[in-house]
């Protein structure tokens, strides 16, 4: 009874706290993300005051915040909208891997960790987070823009890609045969085809099976459905994130509609829990060795990042201005690579131990300054500068006929 106690008390204030965050945050035109995750770091691990009750709720309100934030980005498009621009954006995911994953694994190689710790590295700066991505593009009201389907499209990728680079990388951090590594990535590839072809060709029928009229029924359905089908990803070495996108994506009509509005305030608060979360489990005494060289790579990586978001809307023929929309946007860092540090920090042949500590720091700077980074085009002055460029870009007006006489 004492332990349910503290834990409410621990939950409800911090709670409380970031609703005041929140509100603190709009009121100045920011996005509340990086207030969230100062949050945690002030009552995690090292902190000033830490909460030790409650990070067992967290950690769990944490994955469900993740589910829906990729839950509700796949209710905004159907599956003939995913496959359309998935097909278009595969050259941009393949300059995505390369102008993303090399620097990272360049860097650990520059830094004498080997080549074991530099495959980790090249996944810890290949993935944009999903969970902040999906938030910043709520909160600035960019879901319908133009841009908006290429950076789904580059995440959607990146996402399926971790499906088949996951159990690699657990293969080779456990030192397991050619075999077994094999095997995990088949099951991988097969669990996603399946998710995917059920999503394109069955979901009309779990549309149907769900009823629209009904909110209770409909909340607690598409929530439920949601939740097993990550689950059951996460369970075969998929991303749970691919499962709830693809649930998203095979809901339709009526249902997806109310769907959005039903799960929109949950979606609100486990996002928020999500953002807590990777500050509490964060200890800011770790970081300042590994700062510099974190400051390094992430300045280095998010200009690769805006660079492959610019070239990938220029070919889907976005103008300027989305161009840099989409690119600015892609700069954070997340859960996949949190992830990805945290199964070398639990390999079963020993890692550089600085690898951890180092991957913390870089998404921590990149998941501060990308929601910053993503509101630049919206301000006065970059819109001026795009304005300056187009002017100097524009072919001179002819000279009127007889005026060089």
């Amino acid at each position: 009874m004492h332990e349910t106690t503290i834990l409410l008390i621990e939950v409800g204030a911090l709670l409380l706290l970031l609703g005041l965050l929140g509100r603190l945050s709009r009121r100045f035109g920011v996005s509340p993300i990086p207030l969230y995750l100062l949050a945690g770091l002030a009552f995690g691990h090292g902190g000033l005051l830490p909460l030790n009750a409650s990070e067992e709720f967290f950690a769990v309100g944490a994955e469900i915040g993740v589910i829906l934030l990729l839950v509700m980005l796949g209710l905004e498009y159907s599956a003939n909208e995913l496959v359309g621009n998935l097909r278009s954006a595969a050259p941009a995911g393949l300059i995505d891997a390369v102008f993303n994953a090399l620097p990272g694994f360049a860097f650990a190689l520059l830094l004498g960790w080997g080549w074991v710790a530099a495959v980790v590295l090249a996944g810890v700066t290949w993935v944009s987070s999903s969970g902040v991505i999906a938030k910043v593009l709520g909160d600035l009201g960019r879901v319908g823009n133009r841009e908006t389907p290429v950076i789904l499209s580059v995440l959607v990728i990146e996402d399926l890609a971790m499906a088949l680079y996951l159990p690699l990388v657990t293969a080779l951090l456990a030192g397991v045969g050619l075999m077994k590594g094999g095997i995990a990535l088949a099951i991988a590839v097969f669990t996603v085809v399946v998710v995917l072809a059920v999503a394109i060709r069955y979901g009309h029928l779990i549309s149907a099976a769900l009823s629209a009229k009904d909110p209770e029924a409909l909340l607690l359905g598409v929530l439920g459905l949601t939740l097993l089908v990550a689950g059951v990803a996460a369970k075969l070495q998929v991303s749970a994130a691919v499962g709830a996108f693809l649930v998203g994506i095979a809901l339709s009509g009526p249902v997806a509609h109310h769907a959005t509005e039903l799960l929109s305030p949950l979606r609100d608060l486990f996002a928020a829990v999500f953002f807590v979360f990777f500050g509490l489990v964060t200890n800011p005494l770790d970081m300042p060795p590994v700062l510099l060289p974190a400051l390094l790579l992430a300045v280095v990586t998010m200009a690769t990042k805006v660079a492959t978001g610019y070239l990938a809307a220029r070919r889907a023929g976005i103008a300027e201005p989305g161009r840099w929309r989409a690119g600015l946007a892609l700069t954070p860092r997340g859960e996949f690579s949190i992830v990805i540090a945290g199964l070398a920090v639990a390999a079963v042949y020993p890692v550089e131990p600085k690898l951890a500590a180092l991957a913390t720091a870089y998404v921590l700077i990149t998941v501060v300054t990308g929601p910053l980074l993503a509101r630049l085009p919206d301000s006065p002055w970059f819109k001026q500068w795009l304005r300056t460029r187009a002017a100097a870009a524009r072919p001179p007006a002819p000279l009127p006929l007889g005026s060089g006489d």
